[in-house]
């Protein structure tokens, strides 16, 4: 999975690509923990995002639930693969999906 990360103010944009599985979960995790210092709106970009595991699920559900505190997350240009995941799951209630 790569990684590409963006900050317009206190807004952080992380485009992501590729997997998002048990293998490269504690890699996102540690980089949104170390990141949002300040931060007041999270975008995911999942433009190139092709697969995401249940551990890039509770990744998610952390990052949700930090900036529910101090702020909001939305999660842009999903594809049907991953919108389904999120539907299976009931992510589409619980996460802002643009």
């Amino acid at each position: 999975m790569k990684m590409n990360k963006s900050l317009n103010g206190s807004t952080l944009t992380i485009a992501l690509e590729g997997r998002l599985d048990t293998n490269t979960a504690p890699e996102l995790e540690m980089e949104i923990k170390n990141s949002l210092e300040g931060i007041t709106s999270l975008i995911l970009d999942f433009a190139d995002l092709e697969y995401i595991s249940s551990a890039g699920l509770r990744v998610l559900l952390a990052a949700h639930k930090r900036m529910s505190v101090q702020g909001d997350m939305k999660i842009k240009n999903v594809n049907e693969v991953i919108m389904e995941v999120f539907e299976v799951t009931g992510f589409t209630d619980i996460l802002t999906i643009e």
